[in-house]
């Protein structure tokens, strides 16, 4: 490289060699600069300076900048990413706010192997309602919240969960929908999975009913085997009003998550009692003047009880509905002891095949019916 300057003119003539080229720049009182000029002669004061070791350190310090942000963006809580929409902030409480979620790759858990230290007996909750419900009606013990890490977990349902979770103690993680899928079992989750104790069914001696005014209405369901079912049965029950749901132990599904989230999260609320023998409580019941009320096809020909159609029934008294399970129905024991049996009329011709009703859709119509006829004889 080759500097020449020539006083004379006030003119600065830089010629600059490197890597087989010439680059000429001139101009009055202008101030010329390059790169590839070498340290020595703009920094001639300074002999130890090195741009190649201030190239690395700049990189250097690109890299540790980088880091540190990525750092920092992974403990923030998922509430207060970068990015954020600003409407959003707004809604987040500051018990939020001060959320910090385990998010760094060395100290995340993963979520599948927490269950040896912890109960030996938990499970996985899913779903925006059976989380949040389960969380608020304290009946379940929370471990900890997963929630999905994303735009998905800055939605307002999301959030309502997440603050209810530091509201009572539990802590909260942020994983991908990867682990939501396997936790889950690839249900639809909706971005929350709740891990916590289960639901057992309760016993007669829990019993806290309040007493009513109107005649209560007890559902009794044998062998419900679908979980879907019987959740869709018990969200029916919850929004009709029924005064108590029992199921048989024998042989009928366990209130697991599946059931919860089928029932919308109304399984977190209303308490499902379980007897192993229903036909000693429903002959209880009948010697206290319960109406016992059974489900048959419109072929009930192995029954000698008349059957009446749903909708000329009248509930005068405290009532017990017996349904029967998937295929089956009412067992012999429980079908002698129906007082009344009752049917849903179809509305046409109906082929062969499809001429019964999904138990639960079936249920539906006739707590809605009952229940109605209650209403209009008080």
């Amino acid at each position: 490289m080759w500097v020449f300057t020539s006083a004379a003119h006030q003119h600065k003539l830089l010629l600059v060699r490197g890597r087989g080229f010439y680059k000429s720049v001139s101009g009055a009182g202008s101030q010329v600069a390059s790169h590839h000029v070498t340290a020595s002669l703009l920094h001639p004061e300074d002999s130890s300076f090195n741009p190649g070791v201030k190239r690395r350190h700049r990189h250097n310090e690109t890299r540790e900048r980088s880091v540190q942000s990525k750092v920092w963006r992974d403990e923030i809580p998922v509430m207060q990413k970068t990015g954020q929409r600003k409407e959003d902030s707004h809604r987040v409480s500051s018990e939020l706010r001060k959320l910090c979620l385990e998010d760094s790759p060395t100290e995340r858990e993963r979520p599948g192997t927490q269950r040896s230290t912890l109960d030996s007996k938990v499970e996985i909750v899913f779903g925006v309602a059976p989380c949040l419900l389960a969380l608020t009606q304290g009946r379940r013990k929370a471990h900890k919240l997963f929630v999905k890490d994303g735009e998905a977990s800055h939605r307002a349902s999301v959030l309502k969960v997440c603050e209810e979770a530091c509201r009572r103690g539990v802590r909260v993680q942020r994983v991908s929908k990867k682990e939501l899928d396997r936790m889950s079992s690839e249900r639809v989750h909706q971005g929350l999975c709740l891990q916590a104790s289960p639901l057992s069914y309760l016993t007669e001696h829990s019993d806290s009913a309040p007493g009513r005014k109107d005649p209560p209405l007890w559902l009794v369901l044998e062998g419900i085997q679908d979980p879907m079912n019987l959740g869709a049965i018990l969200r029916s029950a919850y929004f009709l009003g029924v005064d108590r749901v029992a199921s048989s132990l024998h042989n009928s599904c366990p209130l697991s998550p599946v059931v919860s989230k089928a029932s919308a999260g109304a399984m977190e609320v209303l308490g499902v009692y379980g007897y192993k023998n229903l036909e000693d409580m429903v002959k209880l019941k009948v010697a206290q003047g319960w109406q016992v009320v059974g489900t048959v096809a419109a072929e009930a020909d192995e029954s000698q009880l008349p059957v009446t159609q749903c909708s000329d029934f009248q509930m005068t008294g405290p009532t017990v509905l017996l349904m029967g399970g998937e295929g089956g129905g009412l067992s012999r024991g429980l079908l002698s002891l129906c007082q009344t049996l009752l049917t849903i009329p179809a509305g046409r011709d109906l082929f062969p095949g499809v001429e019964s009703l999904n138990v639960s859709v079936a249920t539906g119509i006739l707590l809605h019916t009952l229940l109605f006829s209650r209403k209009s004889t008080t």
